[in-house]
Formats: C-alpha cells, sequence, structure tokens
C-alpha cells in the first residue's frame, strides 16, 4: 500500500495542513493572498526553468506543496465572512447601543431545544446598515405560532448575545461548535416582536426546504405517525430534526444512527436506481454524455434536498467523479476519487475537516476499500443470499476499524451489537430507499392508495422496533470509556501497520506492528498511572450545589440534588470520563474543606460563618444566604468569594458589586464556568 504515491493524496495531506492552520492561527486575509501570490509565481518559475532544460527539480514538487498549504490558509479565512468590512460583527463593534433594528433571513431550521425554536439565520441589515454573517435565533415556544419558514425575511429589535464556553469541565462546546460554522452570537427574541418582510428572493435553500415541506403535507395525508414520518425525512431527505431522543437513542445504542444520515450507503443505492432507470438513453447519439448529466443534476439536486450536510456533500462529490471518470472511459482508483472528492469539498467548505460526520464518513469508506477485500476473501460463499449476508458482514466489520478510535473519542461508547443491526437493515435498504422514493413520488402525484403507505409504514414501524430492541439489550452497550486524543493516534498506528502486515507479510511490517503494539501498551500505561494534580470543583448546577473533590485519582462527590436531578445529571460523568477517573464515591457537603494549607467556608442558607480558628481563603456561597457581605468580609479576610448556581440572581448581583467596590475578586459559576482549586 503505497497512498503516498498519488500525487493527488500528498496534495489532499497538504490542502487539510493550511486549513489546520488557517483555522489556529491567527493570520490576515491580506498575507495569505500575498503569500499565495508569491509562491505560485515561484512555481511557474520553477516550472518554466526546469520545463526548458528538460530536468527534474526537487523543489517544483516541495513548492507544490507549499502553494497547496497556502491555498489551504487562504480559502480558510476567504470563507471566513468576518475577515471582510461589512459582516455584522464589525457594525455591532461600532455602535454603542445594545437594542438594534436587525433585518434578517432564516436561513436553516434547527431541531427546537426544550424552551426554544432554533434557526441559522443571515444577517441582511444593522440598522439601515446592509451586513452579511450568520447567527443563531432562540424563539421562545408557543404552541399557537407557527414555525419560520427557509427564506422568510423579517425586522425586529434585538440584543447580540455571546455565545458561551461550556460552564463545566469536558462538557459539549457548543459555542466552539457553532465558531466551526461561521456562527459568533446568538439572538432571543419573542415571536410576537417579529415583523414579516415582503421578499421576493427565493435561495435554493429555500427552494429545497419548499420542496421537503410539500413532499411532508403529501405524506402526512396518508396518516404516517411521527417516528415513521420522521424516519422518511432522515432516509429520503437527510432531515433529522424531527426525530425525538427516544428513537435518535436506539439507532445510537444499536450502531445504526448511520443510517439515517444520508451518505455514501444511501447515495450509492440511489446512483445505481437511476442508472437503472436512465439505462436506455445510452442508445441515443451523446447518450452517455446526456446520461451522466442528467445523473449529475440529479445527484446534486437530491444533495441539495438533503441540506448539503457533510456526509451527502461528500457522497455525492464522489460519486460525480465516478461517473466523469466513466464517461470519459477513464480507469478510477478508489483512494484517488476519494482525494480528489476531499479536495473539491474542502475548496468550499474548509472547515468540514472538523465536523465528525465528515471524518467518520471518510474513515469508514478508507477502511472498507481497505480492509473489506482482505476480510472477504476468507470464504466465498457458494449461494447469493449468504454471500450478501458474509459481505454485508465483512463490509460493517471494516467500517468500525476505521472509526471505532474516533466515535470513542467523540462519543465514549461502542455498541457491540451493530454487526446485528447492520446484517439486517443493511440488505433491505436498497428496497427501503425505492419503495420511499416510489411513495412519495406517488403521494406528490395524489396516486398513492392508502394499502401501498401503509404497508410502507409498517416497514418503518418494524425497523424501527428492530433497532429499539437491539438497543436495550444494554449488557453489550458499553458506555463512559475514557479516550483520550493519544489513544486514538495509537489506535490507528496499530490498525495502520496490522493492515500493512496482511497486504505485505515480512520482517520490517512484523517489526512495524509489533512496535505499534509497544506504543499502544505504553499509552496505556501512561493513561493509568498519570494522576492528575489534586483539585477541589465547584460545578456550576442550575438550582443546586454540586461539589468535586480530587485526589489520587479518586473523586467524591457532594451535592443536595433531589432523586430526579441525580438521574438525569450527565456533570460528573463527562468529568470523570474526560479525566479518566474510576473512583466515584458520595459524601454529603461539608461546612469546610481542609485542601492542603487552603481552607474553604461554605455559608448555606442559614447564614452561619462565625469562625474564628481559621481564616478561609475562599468562601462559598450557596443557597441564597441572607447576609451581609461587607462585615463578612471584614471579619473573615477572605482572598476570594465564589457563588455557585444554587443562588438567586438579585443576590448574586448585589455580592458582585461589593465584591468590586472592594476590589475582591468574585467568581460566579454561571458566568465563569466552575471554579477549581488546586492544591
Amino acid at each position: 500500500m503505497r497512498l503516498l504515491n498519488f500525487a493527488i493524496i500528498k496534495l489532499t495531506f497538504c490542502l487539510i495542513i493550511g486549513i489546520i492552520i488557517g483555522y489556529l492561527i491567527d493570520i490576515s486575509l491580506q498575507l495569505s493572498i500575498a503569500l499565495t501570490a508569491i509562491l505560485l509565481i515561484l512555481l511557474a518559475v520553477i516550472y518554466i526553468i526546469t520545463h526548458k532544460q528538460f530536468t527534474q527539480s526537487i523543489w517544483f514538487g516541495l513548492i507544490t506543496f507549499f502553494v497547496t498549504i497556502s491555498i489551504g490558509v487562504l480559502t480558510t479565512n476567504f470563507h471566513n465572512q468576518k475577515n471582510f468590512s461589512n459582516h455584522y460583527t464589525h457594525v455591532i463593534a461600532a455602535e454603542n447601543n445594545l437594542l438594534k433594528t436587525i433585518t434578517f433571513r432564516v436561513r436553516e431550521v434547527l431541531k427546537p431545544g426544550n424552551f426554544y425554536d432554533k434557526y441559522v439565520i443571515d444577517i441582511l441589515e444593522i440598522e439601515g446598515k446592509q451586513t452579511t454573517g450568520k447567527t443563531l435565533l432562540n424563539i421562545q415556544k408557543d404552541s399557537l405560532q407557527n414555525p419560520l419558514k427557509v427564506d422568510d425575511v423579517f425586522i425586529s429589535k434585538a440584543e447580540f448575545k455571546n455565545l458561551i464556553h461550556p460552564l463545566n469541565p469536558h462538557q459539549f462546546d457548543y459555542k466552539n461548535y457553532l465558531k466551526k460554522k461561521y456562527i459568533y452570537h446568538q439572538l432571543f427574541i419573542n415571536e410576537d416582536v417579529l415583523f414579516p418582510v415582503e421578499s421576493n428572493t427565493k435561495t435554493l435553500l429555500g427552494i429545497a426546504d419548499d420542496i421537503r415541506q410539500h413532499v411532508n403535507d403529501k405524506l402526512k395525508l396518508y396518516h404516517f405517525n411521527p417516528d415513521e414520518l420522521a424516519i422518511i425525512n432522515a432516509l429520503l431527505m437527510g432531515q433529522r430534526q424531527d426525530i425525538s431522543d427516544e428513537v435518535y437513542t436506539s439507532y445510537t445504542n444499536a450502531g445504526a444512527i448511520h443510517i439515517l444520515a444520508v451518505s455514501g450507503l444511501h447515495v450509492g443505492i440511489i446512483l445505481i436506481i437511476l442508472g437503472f432507470i436512465l439505462k436506455p438513453i445510452e442508445r441515443l447519439k451523446h447518450g452517455k454524455l446526456i446520461k451522466t448529466i442528467l445523473l449529475l443534476s440529479i445527484l446534486w439536486s437530491f444533495a441539495l434536498l438533503a441540506g448539503l450536510s457533510a456526509s451527502v456533500t461528500r457522497a455525492v462529490t464522489m460519486f460525480s467523479i465516478v461517473a466523469i471518470a466513466i464517461n470519459l472511459k477513464r480507469p478510477t482508483n478508489i483512494f484517488n476519487t476519494l482525494a480528489i472528492s476531499i479536495f473539491v469539498i474542502l475548496l468550499f467548505k474548509p472547515l468540514f475537516i472538523f465536523d465528525v460526520g465528515f471524518q467518520l464518513s471518510y474513515l469508514a469508506v478508507f477502511a472498507i476499500v481497505t480492509i473489506d477485500p482482505l476480510l472477504y476473501r476468507i470464504w466465498k460463499p457458494k449461494y447469493w443470499l449468504t454471500n450478501v449476508f458474509w459481505h454485508t458482514f465483512t463490509i460493517t466489520i471494516s467500517a468500525q476499524f476505521g472509526i471505532i478510535p474516533v466515535s470513542l473519542y467523540y462519543f465514549h461508547q461502542f455498541p457491540s451489537l451493530f454487526f446485528i443491526s447492520n446484517l439486517v437493515i443493511i440488505p433491505g435498504l436498497g428496497i427501503i430507499l425505492g419503495f420511499g422514493i416510489l411513495v412519495i413520488l406517488l403521494a406528490v402525484l395524489n396516486m398513492l392508495p392508502q394499502f401501498l403507505a401503509d404497508v410502507f409504514g409498517h416497514v418503518i414501524y418494524l425497523m424501527n422496533s428492530f433497532v429499539g430492541w437491539v438497543s436495550k439489550q444494554e449488557a453489550f452497550l458499553f458506555k463512559d470509556i475514557s479516550f483520550s486524543l493519544l489513544n486514538v493516534l495509537v489506535s490507528y498506528l496499530v490498525i495502520i501497520t496490522f493492515i500493512r502486515l496482511l497486504f505485505k507479510k515480512n520482517y520490517l511490517n512484523l517489526k512495524l506492528f509489533l512496535s505499534a503494539i509497544l506504543i499502544a501498551q505504553g499509552a496505556l500505561f501512561y493513561n493509568t498511572f498519570n494522576k492528575h494534580s489534586n483539585e477541589f470543583i465547584v460545578f456550576h448546577k442550575s438550582r443546586n450545589s454540586l461539589l468535586g473533590n480530587l485526589s489520587n485519582n479518586k473523586i467524591v462527590i457532594a451535592n443536595d440534588f433531589d432523586s430526579i436531578t441525580r438521574a438525569h445529571n450527565k456533570i460528573i460523568k463527562d468529568y470523570t470520563v474526560g479525566n479518566h477517573i474510576k473512583t466515584v464515591l458520595e459524601d454529603s457537603i461539608k461546612p469546610i474543606y481542609q485542601l492542603n494549607k487552603k481552607h474553604l467556608l461554605i455559608i448555606d442558607s442559614l447564614g452561619v460563618y462565625n469562625i474564628k480558628s481559621i481564616n478561609p481563603e475562599y468562601v462559598l456561597l450557596r443557597q441564597s444566604p441572607k447576609i451581609n457581605l461587607n462585615r463578612l468580609i471584614d471579619s473573615l479576610k477572605p482572598k476570594q468569594i465564589i457563588a455557585d448556581g444554587s443562588n438567586y440572581k438579585s443576590y448574586i448581583d448585589h455580592w458582585e458589586n461589593i465584591c468590586n467596590k472592594r476590589k475582591l475578586p468574585f467568581h460566579h459559576t454561571s458566568k465563569k464556568g466552575a471554579f477549581i482549586i488546586n492544591y
């Protein structure tokens, strides 16, 4: 396996390096343009010189790599609208008033939260000034109001609020996630202060949303239940917003969540169906060209309908390259095809490289095309049905080799019954998709018989029921697995060297594989014996107090939770998984904690603090104690005041004002996150 012998693969690696550099390092757009231009001129000069002399030069290759890295940096900067003067962030930075008159267009409808309907919007104007840029819109839920539609334009007065980092260690960083989608602020607006603006502008995303809405309106006439309709939307239109948490969790725990993400599997099946339907066109003059153009048009229309997600964009780009290569009668290499598709996608969507779905999609495909041939040749079944199940099994196992390390890193769980879900669903997925396309076409044409809709709904129901049954086998679902970035790198090192050994059994590859095993063991020992420093954590939990005392890789938890809050609390799980902590003990909240030579005094609703034996460095206020803070500071002389999420906001604001006047550090966990004392 000498993948790096392919030039496009080398260039794709360089582009990825450039994108990562452009994202991590603040390089101005002007500098990246100038650097790229200089390198391109230098590349042209070297090409002319070596071309005239009929010689090969190492400098041409090196400069080509540097040019591609520079293009990666430039692409990242160019797609970040903050680098342009008309981005809304520059306008709100120049304005003094908090409330601003904003005109915006709805760009995307997101999955609703517990209290708000969520949308991604394009900012068109602020105080009459034309602007660009995306932001997050939160509208308080109201059962009497209709949800907003893509391309609707509204005007309203609102305040741009900063997105906040996670308030507790190792929680999901939603702010960082949105930053990679070029979203930097959020708005909170009540629907009664939204004023619609007439607009004749129709975007492609708006047209796709209208088509999806029209299809859903037609399907609702046939009485599909909500879960069935949500799965139909996910399978055939790439929209997962309406899937209930229960169904989504079932597919996740059964290792079948990829079935709900329109990806290469779905696009490949659709391409086969389209190829069969459009086969007669090949008989016409230039028939293959016409067929290819139709295939590409339909595939990209489907990608647009599915919302241009990372997985569907990757799949459609890859199959488009394959279709073009077949039409040009050029031999295709799957690794080249994958590299070209990555290169093309990242030129238009550079931050897709950080998208989990994008990473898992390509890792799965690379693993399948590399490992599956090795596994499949182990046994050659005689019968067609046996062969289908065997090949499905080998493909599923191969894909898992590619995605397990990254999946464990992001999700910290492993559904060991994944192969059962895939063995049952994937062989019939082509029939389900074909059946679904037929149902949608007939429904749109008002020609769908009710019995056919009932049959399709029952098929979806059976699939959901089977996945639900698999997900309930909790003994085979391994959760809360600590897996660091070091584990990911070491795991792929072992997998790659093992595959090399399978491809070519020689002494060198055996030595590399055994070396990888030793490195993996070293990483395991490092994670096991690398003890974290002792620390005391005041976590943020709204309306409650949650404390943690970490010592010798063992954490003692103290809280005032009721049984319901305790059952749904994930703060401690995130912390222990992120820090590779295995031992968790519970204790009651104590009034004083001695942390080596430091002391933490806790004052609760009773307001008792008359302690003369110690002068605590830290004072934690919880449950809104009615105290005179000035008197407390004069008496105890603490170095810092801490207020957790159990206190009333009015109390916290009052305490913060007092501390600011006295120039005493004040830490409020709802603003600054968890407070950590290292000792």
